[in-house]
Order: structure tokens, then sequence, then C-alpha cells
């Protein structure tokens, strides 16, 4: 019984240690923002997987976006999704060792077979327009999802218009072309 209080001292220990820096997030007091926007500079720079690491699949997430939004019953990319697309396309031409799977969503409006089939539109959408901006078909894949994982619940357009959306999802893998 001592050693696992120990053990438990030692995890507590070490878990509050990892929480003891007052910049983590990016924010005020000289990291990134301070030395030039994006410039990568700051706190977790060149640390490999991280938020500011351009090969890493956080950057992805959050600096590119791995996600774009569409209007009521359509799959036409709008002007702000063809522009996420654009950074997605280039940095899945940078990082060719990932695959993304396109998840397509729609809201909880509709039949499920036709939210299905929407999704699908839109994700086959989003696939089209990465392989005209050359990322190659066979490291693309798409499914749908439909209305069966929403982002958010209630039945105001708020929260539809955030489901109604075409998400990237990166996998790594050793591509051969």
């Amino acid at each position: 019984m001592k050693m696992m209080t120990r053990a438990t001292v030692v995890v507590l220990a070490l878990a509050t240690a990892a929480c003891t820096n007052p910049d983590r997030f990016g924010g005020a007091g000289g990291a990134d923002g301070a030395n030039g926007a994006g410039t990568g500079t700051g706190v977790g720079a060149g640390v490999a997987g991280s938020a500011s690491d351009p090969s890493s699949p956080l950057f992805f997430n959050q600096t590119i976006g791995d996600r774009v939004l569409f209007a009521v019953d359509t799959s036409t990319l709008t002007p702000e999704g063809k522009s996420i697309l654009d950074g997605q396309a280039q940095w899945l031409l940078t990082n060719a060792d990932y695959r993304a799977v396109i998840e397509g969503h729609a809201d909880e409006q509709g039949t499920r077979e036709y939210n299905l089939a929407l999704g699908f539109r839109r994700a086959n959408a989003v696939r089209e327009y990465l392989v005209s901006r050359s990322v190659p078909a066979s490291r693309l894949e798409v499914t749908s999802y439909g209305k069966e994982r929403p982002i958010e619940v209630c039945s105001q357009e708020a929260c539809y218009a955030k489901n109604r959306r075409a998400v990237t999802v990166l996998s790594f893998s050793a591509v051969t072309s």
C-alpha cells in the first residue's frame, strides 16, 4: 500500500509540474505573437507534433482547419471552404506521409437515408476539390455519417449550421506513389 501511495504522489507531482507554464496556450507574454505572427519562434516551436510544428496534424487541425461548412441542403463549396481546402491541399502535398478520410455530415433535419447521401456528396465535393489541387486521389477516402455524429444538438439554426460539414481526418502511413 505504501508503494501505491508513493506512486500516486509522484504521478500527481509530475502532472502538476506539466501544467505550470503560464503561456502554454500561446497567450500574451512574448510567445509566437510577440516575435511575429506565424514565425513559430515561441513556446513549442520545433517540437515535433506540437501545434506550432507545420508538419504536425495538430497544426493542420488548429491552424489550417480540418473542416468546411455547407449551406442548407447543398454540397456546394463556399469561398471560405475553398480557402480552407487550399490550405489543406498545400499541407497534404508537403506532408506526403499522410492519408485523409473525409467525413461528410448533415444536420438533424431530414431522413437518415437522405442525410447519409448528402454527407457523401459533401465529402466527395471536398475530395474532388483536393484532387483538383493535385492531391493524389489514392490518398483520400470518403465516408458519410449523415446526421449520426452531430457537434451540437439543439433545434436552432446555430446548431444546424455547425453540423453541416465535411471534416478531413488525417492518418499517418507510408504512402507509396
